[in-house]
């Protein structure tokens, strides 16, 4: 799939090239971003380099993950970064971060929310699932302020900087955000006391 750029009343979600490697570089310095997420630490020029001319464009060739830099719309400040990875057919899981600078004004919020709609309407997904390292609150809330529920606590399934961890499970589905399914989806029944 060419890339797609989308458009939210305050950002502009576009995928990001060797003109931003300068800003992801800088960018995952955070030792926020580096703590919380399992990009290469320390993270080097070459890491960023990779990921702009390498990754993110392949992801979106071969349609197995959709990368988009979150910028304000007035110019080429980074806000964050965002991707969507398909881990089976109709299943597909939603990372992001955001630069330190930036936080706390909802644009990842605002940046999830449209991805989210986008993957439901162009991309075959009947559920985007969340994952994060128990701990991570700040990717939670934007997770459960872009509407997706939390289902849980897995047990050791998340490797970051070769440990194995606890993580959060969410999921968004569809129905979540009034919208059609690709396959039709029945709710197990509530449990009966």
């Amino acid at each position: 799939m060419d890339p797609v750029t989308l458009t939210t009343d305050r950002l502009v979600l576009r995928t990001v090239d060797a003109r931003h490697t300068d800003s992801v570089y800088a960018a995952a310095q955070d030792p926020d971003i580096q703590r919380w997420t399992t990009i290469p630490t320390p993270y080097r020029r070459e890491h960023a380099r990779s990921f702009t001319q390498e990754v993110a464009p392949e992801g979106w060739a071969c349609d197995t993950m959709y990368t988009w830099g979150v910028f304000l719309p007035e110019g080429e400040d980074l806000v964050g970064m965002l991707s969507i990875t398909m881990r089976s057919p109709g299943t597909a899981e939603i990372g992001y971060w955001g630069t330190k600078e930036h936080r706390g004004n909802g644009y990842l919020t605002e940046a999830t929310r449209s991805a989210s709609h986008w993957a439901f309407d162009r991309a075959g997904v009947d559920r985007l699932e969340w994952r994060a390292e128990v701990g991570n609150h700040p990717s939670r809330a934007v997770a459960e302020r872009a509407g997706f529920t939390i289902e849980g606590t897995l047990r050791s399934a998340i490797i970051n900087k070769g440990v194995r961890r606890d993580c959060w499970l969410a999921s968004l589905l569809p129905s979540d955000l009034s919208l059609p399914s690709t396959a039709p989806y029945t709710p197990a029944p509530p449990p009966t006391t």
